[in-house]
């Protein structure tokens, strides 16, 4: 049984580690928060303290991405072979349900403001919104460029996007309530951005919980993996084969290879893992030789002919 596995260090550096990014991305969140509050507190508006109470739970996030982030880059262990990688994804799924909850506290506000609008401080919020969008248009900057390398990243983004969507309907519902009196519309942004959230959470849990379930990444057809193998010159047939992500970018195969006998192993081995590599962007494979006489059909996941 051959296996190629690449180290935890090799696969950090090849996905930039994303720890700087989060880090300057905590620490805009969490001074804004505090200077939010503040404000709120001088100006008795509550409207501002819930941001800032928002921004706390964004903070909160970051920090899980970030001490999840850490703790997956560290080394393997005789008790955790594969590492801390998952520790990226439970970050991600339990920052998307935060999302989600977020989304349905919104929900629950917006719908007493519908019957009851309050008088906001028009001026106040509008200025708390600019600076806020701001924060959280710097924060999208630095995470965008990793996000669609880590689900826990990405999570983090959503956050910052989901903040930054609704310091634009904040300004948008400032100025028409400051000008027009229409008090309603803060209710109406509100859940727009609501609806937005859960959108977008609800994709980040479905992935996740994905990943934990091993599920086949969803750029693999595990049929065409399979006709791509089976033409590899040397294989009679392939069973066993599963296909997982490890952690986000990280995907992992695993399948045994009948031979027809004729060939060199070593360089049939080398071409399926080329195959894997180029095509699927599979790196990291566990691959079982077998001899013909080994090939027992009804085991088989599926059974080529070639």
């Amino acid at each position: 049984m051959h296996t190629n596995v690449p180290s935890s260090k090799s696969r950090i550096h090849e996905q930039r580690n994303p720890v700087s990014i989060l880090s300057i991305a905590f620490f805009l969140t969490a001074t804004f928060m505090v200077i939010e509050f503040l404000v709120g507190l001088y100006t008795q508006s509550l409207a501002l303290i819930a941001d800032a109470s928002h921004m706390l739970v964004d903070a909160l996030a970051l920090g899980v991405a970030l001490l999840a982030v850490w703790l997956s880059s560290r080394p393997a262990t005789a008790d955790k072979t594969f590492g801390f990688y998952r520790i990226e994804i439970l970050a991600a799924l339990l920052n998307g349900l935060i999302l989600i909850m977020i989304a349905l506290g919104i929900f629950y506000e917006s719908f007493h403001r519908f019957y009851e609008p309050p008088e906001i401080k028009t001026e106040w919020m509008i200025a708390t919104a600019v600076v806020g969008l701001f924060v959280n248009l710097t924060n999208a900057y630095f995470l965008y460029g990793s996000q669609s390398l880590s689900l826990n990243v990405r999570a983090a983004f959503l956050h910052v996007m989901g903040d930054a969507i609704g310091s634009i309907g904040a300004i948008f519902a400032g100025i028409l309530m400051k000008y027009k009196g229409w008090y309603i519309v803060d209710p109406v942004v509100s859940m727009t951005v609501g609806v937005l959230i859960i959108y977008n959470a609800g994709k980040l849990v479905r992935d996740s919980i994905n990943i934990l379930l091993e599920g086949t990444p969803g750029h693999i057809n595990l049929e065409v993996i399979h006709q791509e193998l089976c033409n590899v010159g040397g294989v009679k047939s392939i069973h066993d084969l599963h296909v997982w992500t490890l952690t986000s970018g990280f995907y992992a195969m695993s399948c045994h290879v009948v031979l027809t006998g004729e060939g060199e192993q070593h360089k049939i081995l080398k071409e399926l893992r080329s195959v894997l590599n180029d095509k699927f962007e599979v790196k990291h494979s566990t691959i079982q030789l077998e001899a013909k006489s080994l090939e027992d059909q009804e085991d088989h996941f599926c059974h080529s002919s070639s």
